[in-house]
């Protein structure tokens, strides 16, 4: 099997896995319905991983920041592992560095790819009661009401997600830099 066979096979499965440890940690945030079959699988999956990171990282204000640990943890493992298939040195500091902005960016993309999908559903299908919906409104819905405080509904009309859309485009230049 050859490094980019094997560098395929490692990015695909770390990104996966810290995707789904996102989705846990987010769902958590938003107090999403722990009973929805997807917020089920997403618990099954993470949950043997996660397990020694809930022993020893405390709840800080009621939240459980385990799952946000072990998703750098993976992001840093996966980047890491990159590193040695291709025969590549790396600094930890760095390597934790570049784990956590993407990390944060991966954060971002959910939350952007989850407002596209929410728009959507409201034109699409309105009070839509699929798992998948239900979902990504429960998800979309405290960012939105966030967002309605700054730029409150015109005529009917919310313009909340385009100012969701250029916040979330500001902070990844900002990490993107950071990066660079």
């Amino acid at each position: 099997m050859g490094a980019e066979t094997l560098t395929l096979i490692i990015r695909t499965i770390g990104e996966c896995f810290a995707l789904l440890v996102v989705l846990r940690f987010l769902l958590q945030m938003a107090h999403a319905d722990f009973y929805n079959p997807i917020s089920q699988a997403v618990a099954k999956f993470t949950q043997v991983p996660l397990l020694p990171f809930q022993k020893m990282i405390p709840r800080v204000a009621g939240r459980d920041f385990s799952a946000l640990v072990l998703a750098l943890v993976v992001k840093f493992a996966t980047l890491a592992l990159l590193f040695l298939v291709n025969g590549r040195s790396f600094e930890p500091i760095g390597l934790l560095v570049v784990s956590l902005v993407s990390l944060l960016s991966m954060i971002l993309d959910v939350y952007f790819y989850a407002v596209i999908a929410s728009v959507i559903i409201s034109w699409v299908a309105p009070n839509s009661y699929h798992p998948a919906a239900q979902l990504i409104t429960q998800l979309t819905e405290p960012l939105f009401k966030l967002a309605q405080r700054v730029v409150p509904p015109i005529g009917g009309l919310d313009l909340s997600p385009i100012l969701i859309f250029l916040v979330i485009q500001v902070i990844q230049l900002q990490l993107a830099r950071l990066v660079y």
